[in-house]
């Protein structure tokens, strides 16, 4: 969940000679904002502008604009979105076919997993860099474009180093969209319109994980996996080349990383813990998705087609539970919602991987309903550690970390241990290790003091 705003101004001084511009800041950072919205992302935005033709990051016209004017360059910079975590998912869904194809073992399949995240990883770290030189706009156009050439890439390898290639520059491609784009829907509304602006944003990872499963399944009955990449691929540099020509906002200059507050956020003992935390929800959400649909077909005998849409389906009530994680932390406390969703949900996973095929399908649509709401939770922990200051450096510094860890390393000892031909034991040590959060919670020390 994505929650704070704060605003923060300065006036500079006028010469007779000179005159410069106003100077503000506004940052967005999780959970202490009166309007809640959910955050897929689950990154916090900094918006910092000097230019003289916008004094708050945003557009010069928008403060005059009405929301419902500003639908259409929302929706349009959500499709780009949308694509763009489509393109890091749709991987799970065509594993199957892709093993097969090339010939992997579960190792190498889920190895490509570690590729990906590493790829994200950096390239989320230096999207400031990026941003700070050729502005948010052209970063998320570049960032549309170079994932659909990275999926096209994917779609023609034919061994695994060449996937292993496409895949970490499939990561790097992605990696860039997210910090320009949280910051370019910003600029396009007025502030009061922020969290309904990012909540129609924040619809597409969300939808994604309903959508990509399914319309995997469906386009695999006419088309090879490839073709499946390609055409995403294609999708996505044409919804590029459209923001080219009717996208607004984000003509402004991003800010790089200030290696001082990363420094004083390193030295904090409950930030570490809680990268450990985020790494294990990102275990039992992302990790654990990766893997599934292989997990079912290889293991349980399940066919391909009902695995995807099996998969598919038991997200939808994430949509709602995420919202019921924010509630909870609100009355309960982030320390004691995690402590739960960490116990049930490492409980959830290691029965995953014992019970018979005929139970199966009840735990996979259990599993994501409980392990979503550790985020608001797991935001607001962080929020909690960190001052206003730095507050968005940590973030930015936790999820590349736990993405790494929760979304490449663990499907890659998982696809290990099943190539030893203990799959379900590569689950059930999974959700032994989530488990392991119940106990670690108890050590984070916050603020609140809850």
């Amino acid at each position: 969940m994505v929650n704070f705003c704060s605003f923060r101004g300065k006036k500079s001084v006028n010469s007779p000679k000179t005159l410069k511009p106003f100077n503000f800041e506004f940052r967005i950072y999780p959970w202490r904002c009166p309007t809640r919205f959910s955050s897929g992302s689950g990154l916090g935005i900094k918006i910092l502008n000097t230019a003289e033709t916008s004094p708050v990051g945003n557009d010069p016209r928008a403060g005059g604009r009405t929301f419902r004017s500003q639908l259409t360059p929302l929706l349009l910079v959500t499709s780009i979105f949308l694509l763009n975590f489509t393109s890091r998912l749709i991987l799970a869904p065509l594993l199957p076919n892709i093993e097969k194809d090339l010939g992997l073992s579960h190792g190498n399949a889920g190895s490509l997993f570690l590729f990906l995240s590493m790829g994200y990883f950096i390239s989320l770290l230096g999207s400031g860099h990026i941003s700070s030189r050729i502005t948010h706009r052209k970063t998320i156009i570049v960032s549309a474009i170079a994932v659909g050439a990275a999926l096209s890439l994917i779609s023609f390898s034919r061994s695994l180093f060449a996937m292993r290639v496409s895949i970490f520059l499939l990561g790097i491609s992605a990696g860039t969209y997210l910090p320009s784009g949280l910051t370019t829907v910003t600029s396009l509304v007025n502030p009061r319109h922020w969290g309904k602006a990012i909540a129609i944003h924040e619809l597409a990872p969300n939808l994604s994980f309903v959508l990509t499963p399914l319309l995997a399944e469906l386009l695999l009955h006419w088309f090879v996996w490839r073709n499946i990449l390609f055409w995403v691929g294609i999708g996505s540099v044409i919804i590029g080349i459209v923001y080219v020509r009717f996208g607004n906002g984000g003509n402004f200059s991003g800010e790089a990383p200030n290696f001082s507050s990363i420094q004083t956020i390193l030295k904090i003992p409950a930030f570490w813990i809680l990268i450990f935390l985020f790494s294990l929800a990102i275990t039992s959400t992302l990790g654990i998705y990766n893997m599934l649909p292989l997990y079912l077909v290889t293991e349980h005998g399940v066919s391909r087609d009902w695995a995807n849409t099996l998969l598919g389906i038991s997200r939808i009530s994430t949509l709602g539970t995420a919202f019921i994680g924010g509630w909870a932390t609100d009355r309960l406390g982030a320390k004691s919602v995690m402590v739960s969703v960490f116990f049930v949900t490492g409980i959830l996973i290691l029965l995953l991987g014992i019970v018979s095929t005929r139970w199966v399908a009840i735990l996979v649509f259990l599993q994501p309903m409980l392990a979503v709401c550790f985020f608001p939770s797991g935001f607001a922990a962080l929020s909690s550690i960190s001052t206003p200051e730095n507050r968005n450096v940590a973030i930015s510094l936790a999820i590349p970390i736990a993405f790494v860890l929760g979304a490449g390393v663990v499907p890659t000892l998982i696809g290990v241990i099943a190539d030893q031909g203990y799959f379900s034991w590569g689950i059930r040590l999974s959700g032994v290790l989530v488990m392991t959060g119940f106990f670690l919670s108890f050590f984070l020390k916050l603020s609140d003091g809850r």
